[in-house]
């Protein structure tokens, strides 16, 4: 029988370092999280998780048509149907956030878990509502935050919402003065794209000293 090596999983160096990253629609969330995605720290994207869970097949479908009828058609989810649902309904919006938020945060657990099996020395957690959903264990939090003037311009390049819809958008979510308040770092994002990722390298940096 030929020899089969056996391998084993890295032993992680020192403990995780475990670091939360927020900011409104179109503060630069996604340029913070590419910048940490080129340093090879592994990156659990919240957004990402909660459409895998509303994709077809989605462990998220089930539900969420046994509370909103009519929301899933053929196996898949009408988005528009769905959003015309919940769209100034606090309650409906409640009841979503309650099937969506605890499959997110099992499969956070899960994204962590395989880091330190891994022996990374750091992950990043890219959450939208990082604040507004809390109870985690945190080495620090990361704000990106521009002027709301920048912010409404950025959102508006994607062409896809109306000024109207952009305003309400940011309504709905905390202010961006109370999410600087509450993290570790701003990054500030309204300056250059230049300014902003030399800021990161040097979050990236501490990281690695």
């Amino acid at each position: 029988m030929p020899f089969v090596p056996r391998i084993r999983p890295r032993k992680p160096s020192g403990p995780l370092k475990v670091i939360g990253l927020t900011g409104g629609i179109g503060m630069g969330k996604s340029t913070a999280a590419a910048a940490f995605a080129r340093a090879r720290i592994p990156i659990f994207d919240a957004d990402a998780c909660v459409h895998r869970l509303q994709a077809p097949g989605g462990l998220a479908l089930k539900p969420i048509e046994a509370t909103f009828p009519g929301t899933v058609v053929h196996g898949a989810l009408d988005r528009a149907a769905l959003r015309a649902a919940v769209l100034g309904n606090r309650e409906a919006l409640t009841k979503l956030e309650r099937i969506l938020h605890p499959m997110v945060r099992d499969a956070e657990r899960r994204f962590l878990a395989c880091a330190r099996r891994a022996g990374k020395p750091a992950a990043l957690l890219d959450i939208p509502l990082l604040f507004e959903t809390g109870g985690r264990k945190l080495s620090f939090s990361i704000a990106v935050s521009a002027p709301r003037a920048v912010q409404v311009h950025r959102v508006g390049l994607r062409g896809k919402m109306s000024a109207k819809d952009i305003e309400n958008v940011i309504a709905r979510q905390m202010p961006d003065v109370e999410k600087r308040r509450r993290a570790d770092i701003v990054v500030r994002t309204g300056l250059s794209r230049h300014e902003t990722l030399r800021q990161l390298k040097r979050i990236i940096g501490s990281l690695r000293s």
